[in-house]
């Protein structure tokens, strides 16, 4: 990529990273996105030798902090630590501030599978018990954090691939949402295991139907998968990875994306994600590339399936 038209960036490239390194989360601190962030930038900075910044962004469910990505330069010094939302958002919403090929996929941090969860008090033991329920009768209200939030594809996937009678609620977030499981105030939600857990494994507030995943989670490997309890299609999580504006040179998206395998693959960072139920990923900037892909298809056809759209 260095020929003679490029000698100043050429060198800037070469010396790369120079200065802190900016990772913008769109959400606000304490959440899941945070937290894989920030330990994705705890890990690279030590891989990279240089100090990598959290800069928490939130609004717009996402967007406001990923189109402020999408307009930095893309010089290797400002990322995105990117989520679902980042792919879902331009299928859904009416208008968003950047368009899908302003950002370019780095790598896959981890994810935190959903957990499919009633209040304590329900009588239904397993996904399927819940599922046959929702059909008889008006059906169940399944409380999501808005539009296009990961419960709101949840509870699409179950309506239009199992014949599930769900209607999805929006709450302004995940917390709200959760509160109103407790409360009876809706018979179900998904919601991801960090935020699950302490509500099944504490305090008992939640009892947990399925987890979302490919495989069980390791904080709370009891708790079947619903593909195992034969719901194939139910494979969705809340995962942060890592994006870049466009432009950005692909050498130094290699170093990144290396940077956080690396960080994926230190005892201390997994073993702290491990146990509040997030899975460390890590993997090759062209395995983010593909599951991105793969992940853009299959939310796209639920999409298209049950007319989604923010209103």
């Amino acid at each position: 990529a260095c020929g003679f038209a490029l000698p100043l960036w050429c060198a800037a490239q070469a010396d790369w990273p120079n200065k802190p390194i900016h990772f913008i989360v769109p959400f606000a601190a304490g959440g899941a996105n945070d937290l894989m962030g920030r330990a994705a930038a705890e890990g690279a900075g030590k891989a990279l030798g240089q100090t990598v910044v959290v800069d928490n962004r939130p609004g717009a469910g996402g967007s406001l902090g990923a189109s402020l990505v999408a307009k930095s330069a893309p010089d290797g010094y400002t990322f995105l630590i990117s989520a679902a939302g980042t792919i879902s958002n331009t299928m859904i919403k009416a208008s968003v501030p950047y368009k899908d090929e302003d950002l370019l996929p780095v790598a896959l941090i981890a994810l935190a599978p959903s957990m499919i969860v009633v209040p304590h008090t329900s009588k239904h033991q397993n996904l399927k018990d819940f599922i046959e329920a929702s059909k008889r009768g008006n059906g169940f209200n399944f409380a999501t954090a808005g539009s296009g939030s990961t419960p709101h594809f949840v509870a699409e996937i179950l309506n239009v691939k199992y014949g599930a009678k769900l209607q999805p609620d929006p709450y302004k977030s995940g917390s709200e949402s959760t509160t109103a499981v407790m409360g009876g105030q809706v018979e179900g939600t998904s919601e991801a295991s960090i935020i699950a857990l302490p509500h099944i494994l504490h305090d008992g507030k939640f009892k947990a139907l399925a987890t979302t995943w490919t495989q069980r989670l390791s904080a709370y490997p009891q708790l079947p998968t619903a593909i195992e309890q034969g719901y194939p299609e139910v494979r969705i999580a809340h995962w942060a990875g890592v994006h870049a504006p466009k432009g950005t040179p692909p050498e130094i998206m290699d170093k990144v994306a290396a940077a956080v395998d690396q960080a994926m693959k230190d005892p201390a960072i997994t073993q702290r994600l491990k146990s509040v139920g997030i899975e460390p990923m890590g993997g090759s900037r062209a395995d983010f590339v593909r599951f991105t892909q793969d992940e853009r298809k299959r939310l796209g056809e639920i999409v298209r399936m049950a007319k989604m759209k923010d209103n």
